[in-house]
């Protein structure tokens, strides 16, 4: 008996040394990882587990990564975690494990774009280059396109791979308005002719902020403000035209203006419910599946402004403090492939608009593209800078203006 106790607690013993030996074997320095081939960074991927943070409000999303996503991991033997958290809570995060120092980060792979993405890139936040590791960047991605290279008038330098495309657009209820809307003067004049039936999410809401500077678009002109300085009093000159404008819309709009929807989502709601006669949405893609599903009115059409649309490319990033930067980099790469690529067109899964080049796109594969909604006249988003300035003038021109 005392033989058998001897002989289990120096096999405990033993275990726990290989245990503690394997987790104190210290992780590949930034350098040792950039500097390592693919496979070697495939093979040390494997058997790990992958922290997905981003915005997790789109149900339809969430499905389609919880389940394609996740699956298709599992064949490199990588296990992932998707946690759903808006954006400001995931860069508060980054910044506080920042002042740790030593932290272990909690994420490892981070969706973005924009101001975001400049905090991040000034902030040294970040791991990389990275995107040049990734096969299917390099394969499929045209690396010169000005919206792979420049992220809100931010310079990516490989420190983001590309995941998908967005256009924003205002989409309304063509039952109840049988205007053209290709306009900032139409749309005034559609709202006043149907007073409490049109509002916009409240900026910093991503897609309020987005129509709020669409309308800047299209009273100022985008040439006209595309250069100018993060200076707030030449940006309030510059904007005032569309401050004005926004200013004699608030009376018509829903509840008078004096309050507004928080969200896009609180918005969308409002018009499945009839409550107001539009919504907003950087997706376009995803209102054939919502009008199939008659979660909105069939007779939705979409606004395609003449002077053009805003149009950004969103992304992926890796935390300079992430666990796992190798299992990272396997997902991004993967989440960039022709497959997944593909997969995420169909509105059903998601609807979101592809990244890649359909030049490099093997011929058999391109009709596993859906045909997406295509708004061709699209305009780049301002520099990064510049956004918090416009939502902070919006908020005391507009949103306190009695």
């Amino acid at each position: 008996m005392k033989k058998i106790i001897v002989l289990l607690l120096t096999m405990f013993l033993i275990f726990n040394v290989v245990g503690c030996s394997k987790a104190n074997v210290p992780q590949a320095s930034n350098e040792e990882i950039l500097k390592s081939s693919y496979e070697e960074i495939l093979k040390k991927a494997k058997g790990t587990t992958v922290n997905f943070y981003g915005y997790g409000g789109d149900e339809v999303m969430n499905k389609w990564f919880d389940t394609y996503v996740v699956n298709e991991m599992k064949k490199y033997d990588i296990k992932v975690k998707r946690v759903g958290m808006n954006i400001d809570e995931i860069m508060n995060k980054l910044l506080s494990e920042k002042q740790v120092k030593n932290s272990k980060g909690t994420v490892d792979v981070i969706w973005l774009n924009g101001e975001n993405f400049k905090v991040a890139k000034d902030n040294e936040l970040l791991f990389g280059p990275f995107s040049e590791k990734t096969p299917n960047y390099m394969k499929y991605v045209d690396q010169k396109a000005p919206e792979i290279t420049n992220d809100f008038g931010t310079s990516v330098d490989n420190m983001e791979a590309p995941w998908g495309k967005a256009q924003f657009t205002i989409a309304y209820n063509s039952d109840t308005i049988k205007s053209t809307l290709n306009s900032s003067d139409e749309i005034m004049t559609m709202v006043k002719n149907n007073p409490g039936k049109f509002t916009y999410p409240a900026p910093p809401d991503f897609t309020g902020s987005a129509f709020v500077r669409n309308i800047i678009y299209d009273v100022v002109g985008y040439e006209n403000i595309k250069n100018i300085e993060p200076d707030e009093e030449k940006v309030k000159e510059a904007i005032k035209p569309a401050i004005d404008y926004l200013k004699q819309l608030k009376p018509y709009l829903w509840q008078e203006g004096k309050n507004y929807p928080s969200t896009s989502s609180q918005l969308e709601n409002m018009y499945a419910d009839k409550e107001v006669c539009a919504m907003m949405t950087y997706a376009p893609n995803t209102l054939k599946d919502k009008i199939e599903k008659n979660i909105i009115p069939k007779s939705t059409k979409i606004v395609k402004f003449d002077k053009g649309n805003i149009s950004n490319t969103h992304f992926l990033a890796i935390p300079n403090n992430a666990t796992n930067k190798e299992g990272a980099m396997v997902v991004i790469d993967f989440l960039m492939s022709v497959n997944a690529q593909a997969s995420k067109t169909d509105s059903k899964n998601w609807g979101d608009s592809t990244v890649l080049s359909m030049d490099k796109i093997p011929q058999e594969k391109k009709s596993e593209f859906m045909e997406t909604v295509n708004i061709e006249n699209t305009l780049p988003e301002l520099p990064a800078s510049i956004i918090p300035i416009i939502e902070k003038i919006w908020t005391q021109e507009v949103l306190e203006a009695q």
